[in-house]
């Protein structure tokens, strides 16, 4: 056995001598003066505890926890955030497992849905659901439409882009 785990046993060795699980630690205080010693340290440590006497309470000491008790519940309770912070500062969480284990359901629900709609899985719509043909048609008639209007706008245009003078002779 090694010093470290010795001092792990210090302890246990402490509080029953005698036991069994004990015979390695004892095997090793004998080869080891700083582990003996340690042990002779917490045996006063204990010793010294074993001597301590409580103080006795104040004669007072119920009245005043009394006059406490009723000055707390005197008091105005507190508002809503002050019992949040209070409740988050001294929980445990294990309460918010459950809502915690549902926001995280939703984000995939959510994120696997979104990426679903990216990969390009088919949806029911009717755009979807026209060919290809009719969509080229489709783009080829707004073309169509588009030049149809620039040409328009090309005819009002050109009286003005002739540079002609009032005489009818060109402008050089």
């Amino acid at each position: 056995m090694n010093c470290k785990d010795c001092q792990s046993s210090l302890p246990d060795l402490l509080l029953d001598p005698k036991a069994r699980t004990n015979a390695k630690a004892r095997l090793h205080l004998e080869s080891c003066p700083a582990c003996a010693a340690e042990l002779q340290s917490l045996q006063a440590t204990f010793d010294l505890l074993d001597t301590w006497q409580a103080p006795e309470p104040s004669h007072y000491f119920d009245q005043k926890l009394a006059v406490r008790i009723r000055e707390a519940q005197q008091q105005s309770p507190a508002g809503w955030f002050e019992r949040l912070i209070i409740s988050l500062r001294l929980n445990t969480g294990r309460q918010f497992r459950p809502a915690m284990a549902a926001a995280l359901a939703l984000v995939l629900v959510v994120g696997g849905g979104t990426l679903a709609d990216l990969n390009g899985f088919p949806n029911n719509t009717q755009h979807d659901q026209a060919s290809a043909t009719i969509n080229d048609l489709q783009i080829l008639d707004k073309n169509d439409q588009t030049l149809q209007t620039m040409d328009q706008l090309l005819q009002d245009d050109s009286p003005s882009d002739t540079n002609t003078t009032t005489t009818g002779t060109p402008a050089s």
